[in-house]
């Protein structure tokens, strides 16, 4: 995140580079520096004549570079943006001479999506000597949290824990979605209050009170009543929320509770690592241990793994999902 912080704040104090080179696999961040460069080099006026947009499909190498070595009109600078450059993976090294010495008045952006070039070549050592080369990482689930908080506290919001939590389970690590319903919070949630779970539930749709996350913790706290309340909302909204998910979670959350059985230290901070969690749930997943001894983990474990199988249909042809739940949840909780 730090490289991405640095060129995006260089961008904003107008200290450009030659070339960015911008590739892998989370197109979020790509599209968060080649939109900076669109939006923010050239104002309107300049931009008819100095700011182009090709598609690495259609375009050729000779024509880019061509259109790289002219000069500006009126403008301190021409921005040519190559989208989709990826499909120029094989041609790359035709623009070896003009990588040596790119024009100083042009901002060349190539868009490289999904895939890694090769490090190797001449041509992308030039690019890295002479430009910026940034690599787009995905961001884990097990990030989500720190990200979201992070996205937030740079637009002036901050959010609960279980509201994070939350955002992460329905929408996992689009960055993009969650960027947009981040967006949509902010334009109506006060500045000086956190975003809460009923902020989310109002403004986004997803149940504080029934969902997966409540579900882990019901669970955890051997909570039969509320377990089937959950089960059965999921039985009556089951495009919102699907097994597979309920099943990952839960096979997640008694994977956590082997993790923290292991170990010695049971203070916060060594359950919050071992765990992969925020603090904030500790002391839930702490009950939870308590609850259900090793062996218990491992057995619902194995039950979680067999609701899994019979969910893709495999002994279980035309089980309905909700009875497959209802039926995992009294095995989990049998003493």
């Amino acid at each position: 995140m730090s490289d991405l912080n640095n060129i995006l704040t260089s961008i904003k104090a107008k200290k450009y580079a030659p070339v960015y080179f911008l590739y892998g696999d989370e197109p979020y961040f790509i599209d968060q520096i080649s939109d900076a460069i669109e939006n923010s080099v050239l104002d309107e006026s300049e931009r008819g004549f100095n700011q182009m947009v090709l598609y690495g499909k259609d375009a050729k190498v000779d024509e880019i570079i061509e259109s790289a070595k002219r000069f500006p009109m009126m403008a301190p600078y021409q921005v040519i943006i190559v989208k989709e450059a990826q499909h120029l993976s094989s041609k790359l090294t035709q623009m070896e001479s003009y990588m040596e010495n790119p024009s100083a008045t042009t901002i060349l952006v190539f868009n490289f999506k999904y895939k890694k070039p090769d490090g190797r070549t001449k041509v992308f050592k030039n690019i890295k000597k002479n430009g910026v080369v940034f690599e787009s990482k995905t961001v884990y689930d097990n990030q989500m949290p720190n990200w979201i908080s992070g996205h937030l506290k740079e637009m002036g919001y901050s959010i609960e824990p279980k509201a994070t939590q939350m955002l992460v389970e329905f929408i996992g690590n689009d960055l993009s979605r969650i960027s947009n319903e981040l967006e949509k919070l902010t334009i109506v949630h006060d500045k000086s209050q956190p975003i809460t779970p009923q902020a989310i539930e109002e403004n986004i749709g997803f149940s504080k009170d029934f969902n997966n996350f409540e579900l882990r913790k019901a669970l955890g706290n051997r909570d039969t009543v509320k377990v089937h309340r959950i089960i059965n909302y999921f039985s009556e909204n089951p495009k919102d929320n699907p097994i597979v998910l309920t099943t990952a979670q839960l096979h997640s959350f008694f994977v956590q509770l082997l993790k923290v059985h292991a170990l010695n230290d049971r203070s916060p901070k060594s359950v919050a690592r071992a765990a992969g969690i925020n603090p904030f749930f500790v002391q839930e997943l702490l009950v939870a241990v308590r609850n259900y001894p090793m062996k218990y983990c491992s057995r619902a474990i194995q039950i979680i793994r067999e609701m899994d199988v019979k969910s893709k249909g495999v002994g279980a042809i035309q089980m309905p999902q909700a009875d497959l739940l209802k039926e995992t949840m009294v095995k989990i909780m049998a003493p």
